[in-house]
Protein backbone atom coordinates (compact mmCIF):
# COMPACT_ATOMS: atom_id res chain seq x y z
CA UNK A 1 0.00 0.00 0.00
CA UNK A 2 0.67 3.11 -1.04
CA UNK A 3 1.92 5.73 2.26
CA UNK A 4 2.37 9.71 0.91
CA UNK A 5 2.80 12.67 2.91
CA UNK A 6 5.02 16.06 2.97
CA UNK A 7 6.55 17.92 5.63
CA UNK A 8 5.15 19.85 8.63
CA UNK A 9 5.88 22.13 11.18
CA UNK A 10 5.81 21.06 14.03
CA UNK A 11 5.65 25.01 16.05
CA UNK A 12 1.65 24.52 16.84
CA UNK A 13 2.77 20.87 18.27
CA UNK A 14 1.78 17.20 17.67
CA UNK A 15 -1.70 16.87 17.28
CA UNK A 16 -1.63 19.84 14.77
CA UNK A 17 0.28 18.76 12.34
CA UNK A 18 -1.90 15.14 12.46
CA UNK A 19 -5.21 17.19 11.48
CA UNK A 20 -2.92 19.11 8.81
CA UNK A 21 -1.79 15.49 6.79
CA UNK A 22 -5.58 14.85 6.90
CA UNK A 23 -6.41 17.92 5.43
CA UNK A 24 -3.95 17.32 3.11
CA UNK A 25 -5.14 13.94 2.22
CA UNK A 26 -1.84 12.09 3.32
CA UNK A 27 -1.42 9.49 6.01
CA UNK A 28 1.79 10.18 7.02
CA UNK A 29 4.30 12.93 7.14
CA UNK A 30 7.68 14.12 8.21
CA UNK A 31 9.07 16.74 10.88
CA UNK A 32 11.89 18.27 12.36
CA UNK A 33 12.11 17.14 15.53
CA UNK A 34 14.01 20.55 16.67
CA UNK A 35 15.59 23.15 14.93
CA UNK A 36 16.99 22.05 11.64
CA UNK A 37 19.95 24.46 11.67
CA UNK A 38 20.66 24.50 15.36
CA UNK A 39 19.97 22.51 18.27
CA UNK A 40 17.02 24.44 20.27
CA UNK A 41 14.26 21.60 20.46
CA UNK A 42 10.80 22.60 21.76
CA UNK A 43 9.46 20.84 25.27
CA UNK A 44 7.03 18.13 24.36
CA UNK A 45 3.37 18.01 26.15
CA UNK A 46 2.66 14.08 26.86
CA UNK A 47 -0.91 14.82 26.38
CA UNK A 48 -0.69 16.82 22.97
CA UNK A 49 2.06 13.50 21.78
CA UNK A 50 -0.85 11.38 23.59
CA UNK A 51 -3.82 12.66 21.24
CA UNK A 52 -1.48 12.43 17.96
CA UNK A 53 -0.82 8.82 18.68
CA UNK A 54 -4.47 8.24 19.06
CA UNK A 55 -5.30 10.02 16.04
CA UNK A 56 -2.63 8.04 14.13
CA UNK A 57 -4.53 4.95 15.27
CA UNK A 58 -7.75 6.06 14.18
CA UNK A 59 -6.92 7.31 11.22
CA UNK A 60 -4.86 4.27 10.03
CA UNK A 61 -1.53 5.92 9.68
CA UNK A 62 1.04 3.45 9.18
CA UNK A 63 4.05 5.40 10.89
CA UNK A 64 5.16 8.57 10.60
CA UNK A 65 9.20 10.04 10.01
CA UNK A 66 11.14 12.33 11.84
CA UNK A 67 13.92 14.03 10.50
CA UNK A 68 17.13 14.99 12.83
CA UNK A 69 18.89 18.58 12.04
CA UNK A 70 21.23 18.76 9.83
CA UNK A 71 24.07 20.22 12.17
CA UNK A 72 24.32 16.91 13.19
CA UNK A 73 27.84 15.16 12.23
CA UNK A 74 28.83 12.09 14.08
CA UNK A 75 32.12 11.47 12.02
CA UNK A 76 33.34 14.73 12.30
CA UNK A 77 37.07 15.01 12.73
CA UNK A 78 36.75 17.68 15.45
CA UNK A 79 35.43 15.80 19.06
CA UNK A 80 32.94 18.62 20.12
CA UNK A 81 31.37 18.38 16.84
CA UNK A 82 31.08 14.50 17.44
CA UNK A 83 30.12 14.59 21.30
CA UNK A 84 27.19 17.42 19.82
CA UNK A 85 26.00 14.92 17.51
CA UNK A 86 25.73 12.29 20.34
CA UNK A 87 24.06 14.34 22.65
CA UNK A 88 21.00 15.17 20.12
CA UNK A 89 20.84 11.91 19.02
CA UNK A 90 20.15 10.75 22.34
CA UNK A 91 17.95 13.43 23.38
CA UNK A 92 16.12 12.90 20.68
CA UNK A 93 15.72 9.25 20.42
CA UNK A 94 14.35 9.42 24.22
CA UNK A 95 12.01 11.82 22.94
CA UNK A 96 10.39 9.83 20.15
CA UNK A 97 9.27 7.14 22.74
CA UNK A 98 6.71 9.91 23.22
CA UNK A 99 4.90 8.77 20.05
CA UNK A 100 6.82 4.95 19.85
CA UNK A 101 6.80 3.19 16.84
CA UNK A 102 7.76 5.25 14.42
CA UNK A 103 10.95 6.22 11.85
CA UNK A 104 13.88 8.40 12.81
CA UNK A 105 15.86 9.98 9.77
CA UNK A 106 19.15 11.42 10.06
CA UNK A 107 22.46 12.26 7.68
CA UNK A 108 25.27 9.98 8.31
CA UNK A 109 27.28 13.06 8.64
CA UNK A 110 30.73 14.13 6.79
CA UNK A 111 34.23 12.34 7.23
CA UNK A 112 35.87 15.96 6.93
CA UNK A 113 39.18 14.30 5.79
CA UNK A 114 39.08 11.33 7.92
CA UNK A 115 38.52 9.05 5.11
CA UNK A 116 35.48 7.22 4.70
CA UNK A 117 36.27 3.96 6.54
CA UNK A 118 36.98 6.40 9.58
CA UNK A 119 34.01 8.32 8.98
CA UNK A 120 31.98 4.55 8.77
CA UNK A 121 33.51 3.36 11.57
CA UNK A 122 32.44 6.44 13.98
CA UNK A 123 29.19 6.49 12.50
CA UNK A 124 28.57 2.72 13.90
CA UNK A 125 30.27 2.90 16.70
CA UNK A 126 27.31 5.93 17.79
CA UNK A 127 24.85 4.44 16.89
CA UNK A 128 26.05 1.21 18.66
CA UNK A 129 25.96 3.16 22.01
CA UNK A 130 22.75 4.58 21.34
CA UNK A 131 20.42 1.99 20.05
CA UNK A 132 18.69 0.40 22.47
CA UNK A 133 16.73 -3.09 22.79
CA UNK A 134 13.88 -1.75 24.86
CA UNK A 135 13.61 1.22 21.79
CA UNK A 136 10.73 1.49 19.60
CA UNK A 137 11.68 3.89 17.15
CA UNK A 138 13.20 2.32 14.07
CA UNK A 139 16.68 4.67 12.47
CA UNK A 140 17.56 5.53 9.23
CA UNK A 141 20.23 6.36 7.61
CA UNK A 142 19.59 8.78 4.42
CA UNK A 143 21.15 8.42 1.02
CA UNK A 144 23.45 10.78 0.33
CA UNK A 145 24.75 13.52 -2.43
CA UNK A 146 28.28 12.35 -2.27
CA UNK A 147 28.91 16.83 -1.53
CA UNK A 148 32.29 17.43 0.11
CA UNK A 149 32.97 14.35 2.42
CA UNK A 150 29.83 12.87 2.96
CA UNK A 151 29.65 9.09 4.14
CA UNK A 152 26.54 7.36 3.07
CA UNK A 153 26.83 8.89 -1.39
CA UNK A 154 27.03 4.88 -2.36
CA UNK A 155 24.52 2.01 -1.46
CA UNK A 156 28.00 0.11 -0.29
CA UNK A 157 28.95 2.51 2.14
CA UNK A 158 25.33 2.98 3.86
CA UNK A 159 25.94 -1.34 3.80
CA UNK A 160 29.06 -1.00 5.54
CA UNK A 161 27.84 0.99 8.35
CA UNK A 162 24.72 -1.44 8.45
CA UNK A 163 27.04 -4.51 9.34
CA UNK A 164 28.83 -2.57 11.98
CA UNK A 165 25.44 -2.29 13.85
CA UNK A 166 25.35 -4.45 16.43
CA UNK A 167 20.97 -4.20 17.26
CA UNK A 168 20.40 -4.30 12.88
CA UNK A 169 16.64 -4.80 13.66
CA UNK A 170 16.64 -0.99 14.78
CA UNK A 171 18.39 0.24 11.47
CA UNK A 172 17.06 1.36 8.15
CA UNK A 173 17.46 3.50 5.36
CA UNK A 174 15.43 6.39 3.55
CA UNK A 175 16.22 7.11 0.26
CA UNK A 176 16.52 10.82 -1.41
CA UNK A 177 15.70 10.20 -5.20
CA UNK A 178 17.63 13.60 -5.50
CA UNK A 179 20.71 12.49 -3.61
CA UNK A 180 20.93 9.61 -5.25
CA UNK A 181 20.49 10.96 -8.50
CA UNK A 182 22.98 13.40 -7.58
CA UNK A 183 25.31 10.29 -6.19
CA UNK A 184 25.09 9.14 -9.44
CA UNK A 185 22.32 6.30 -9.36
CA UNK A 186 20.67 6.41 -12.78
CA UNK A 187 16.89 6.42 -11.46
CA UNK A 188 15.48 8.02 -14.80
CA UNK A 189 17.43 5.24 -16.70
CA UNK A 190 17.93 2.20 -14.93
CA UNK A 191 15.53 2.28 -12.16
CA UNK A 192 14.97 -1.64 -12.09
CA UNK A 193 18.98 -1.51 -11.72
CA UNK A 194 19.77 1.01 -9.16
CA UNK A 195 17.19 -0.95 -7.35
CA UNK A 196 18.90 -4.52 -7.82
CA UNK A 197 21.84 -2.86 -6.34
CA UNK A 198 20.24 -1.56 -3.39
CA UNK A 199 18.54 -5.04 -2.52
CA UNK A 200 21.97 -7.02 -3.34
CA UNK A 201 23.63 -4.69 -0.91
CA UNK A 202 21.44 -3.25 1.28
CA UNK A 203 18.14 -5.33 0.77
CA UNK A 204 14.82 -3.99 0.07
CA UNK A 205 13.80 -4.56 3.83
CA UNK A 206 15.64 -2.04 5.40
CA UNK A 207 13.75 0.25 2.90
CA UNK A 208 11.73 1.92 4.72
CA UNK A 209 10.99 5.45 3.55
CA UNK A 210 11.48 8.06 0.41
CA UNK A 211 12.20 11.60 0.06
CA UNK A 212 10.67 12.32 -3.07
CA UNK A 213 12.14 15.06 -4.58
CA UNK A 214 14.08 15.74 -7.96
CA UNK A 215 17.07 17.47 -8.71
CA UNK A 216 18.35 21.21 -10.45
CA UNK A 217 21.63 18.92 -11.30
CA UNK A 218 22.47 16.15 -13.83
CA UNK A 219 23.15 12.69 -13.10
CA UNK A 220 26.25 12.27 -10.61
CA UNK A 221 27.00 15.78 -10.12
CA UNK A 222 27.41 15.28 -6.62
CA UNK A 223 25.59 18.81 -5.34
CA UNK A 224 22.62 18.11 -3.43
CA UNK A 225 19.90 20.72 -5.07
CA UNK A 226 16.62 19.63 -4.77
CA UNK A 227 13.58 21.30 -7.02
CA UNK A 228 10.12 20.87 -7.29
CA UNK A 229 8.28 17.77 -9.24
CA UNK A 230 8.51 17.41 -12.60
CA UNK A 231 10.92 20.71 -13.01
CA UNK A 232 14.43 19.82 -13.36
CA UNK A 233 17.19 17.60 -15.03
CA UNK A 234 15.66 13.87 -13.93
CA UNK A 235 12.04 14.44 -14.67
CA UNK A 236 11.69 16.43 -17.55
CA UNK A 237 8.11 15.82 -18.40
CA UNK A 238 5.15 13.36 -16.97
CA UNK A 239 5.72 11.13 -19.31
CA UNK A 240 9.87 10.39 -18.27
CA UNK A 241 9.28 10.40 -14.72
CA UNK A 242 11.50 7.64 -13.74
CA UNK A 243 12.29 6.31 -17.00
CA UNK A 244 8.82 5.87 -18.39
CA UNK A 245 5.84 3.74 -17.88
CA UNK A 246 7.54 0.73 -16.85
CA UNK A 247 9.96 2.40 -14.30
CA UNK A 248 7.29 4.58 -13.05
CA UNK A 249 5.47 1.26 -12.60
CA UNK A 250 8.44 -0.20 -10.38
CA UNK A 251 8.71 3.34 -8.46
CA UNK A 252 5.53 2.50 -7.49
CA UNK A 253 6.39 -1.43 -6.65
CA UNK A 254 9.22 0.16 -4.67
CA UNK A 255 6.92 2.66 -2.47
CA UNK A 256 4.40 -0.27 -1.92
CA UNK A 257 7.47 -2.05 0.10
CA UNK A 258 8.26 1.33 2.37
CA UNK A 259 6.25 1.81 5.84
CA UNK A 260 6.33 5.85 4.70
CA UNK A 261 7.09 8.32 1.61
CA UNK A 262 8.09 11.79 2.41
CA UNK A 263 8.06 14.42 -0.45
CA UNK A 264 8.65 18.09 -0.78
CA UNK A 265 5.76 20.19 0.29
CA UNK A 266 5.05 22.55 -2.89
CA UNK A 267 1.22 23.93 -4.19
CA UNK A 268 0.63 20.54 -5.62
CA UNK A 269 0.47 18.86 -2.39
CA UNK A 270 -1.08 21.32 -0.33
CA UNK A 271 -3.84 21.23 -2.70
CA UNK A 272 -4.25 17.49 -2.94
CA UNK A 273 -7.24 16.21 -2.60
CA UNK A 274 -8.73 12.69 -1.24
CA UNK A 275 -11.41 13.00 -4.67
CA UNK A 276 -8.77 13.40 -7.36
CA UNK A 277 -5.27 11.41 -7.67
CA UNK A 278 -1.85 12.45 -6.52
CA UNK A 279 -0.36 15.30 -8.15
CA UNK A 280 3.20 13.61 -8.00
CA UNK A 281 2.67 9.76 -8.48
CA UNK A 282 -0.38 9.51 -9.92
CA UNK A 283 -1.99 7.19 -7.62
CA UNK A 284 -4.98 7.64 -5.40
CA UNK A 285 -3.62 8.31 -2.21
CA UNK A 286 -5.74 8.53 0.82
CA UNK A 287 -9.17 7.51 -0.56
CA UNK A 288 -7.51 4.63 -2.53
CA UNK A 289 -5.86 3.35 0.43
CA UNK A 290 -8.91 3.70 2.44
CA UNK A 291 -10.53 1.50 -0.15
CA UNK A 292 -7.98 -1.20 0.44
CA UNK A 293 -6.19 -0.44 -3.18
CA UNK A 294 -2.20 -1.66 -2.42
CA UNK A 295 0.50 -1.97 -4.65
CA UNK A 296 2.32 -5.12 -5.56
CA UNK A 297 5.85 -5.75 -3.55
CA UNK A 298 8.70 -6.71 -5.03
CA UNK A 299 9.71 -10.05 -5.44
CA UNK A 300 10.27 -11.95 -2.25
CA UNK A 301 9.27 -8.49 -0.01
CA UNK A 302 5.80 -8.74 2.20
CA UNK A 303 3.47 -5.86 1.97
CA UNK A 304 3.96 -3.40 4.37
CA UNK A 305 2.12 -2.72 7.93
Amino acid sequence: MLHIGCHLSSSNGYLAMGKTALTLAADTFQFFTRNPRGSKAKAIDPEDAAALCSLLQEEHFPCILAHAPYTLNPCSATEATREFARLTLADDLRRMEFTPGQLYNFHPGSHTGQGVEKGIELIAELLNELLAPEQTTTVLLETMAGKGTEVGRTFDELAAIIRQVKLKDKIGVCLDTCHVWDGGYDIAGDLDGVLADFDSKIGLARLKAIHLNDSLNECAAHKDRHAARRRDAFASSPSTLCGGPTAKCRLREMLGVCRACSVTRTRRTASMSPKSPCSLCGMWCRSANRAGASLTPLPGQAPPC
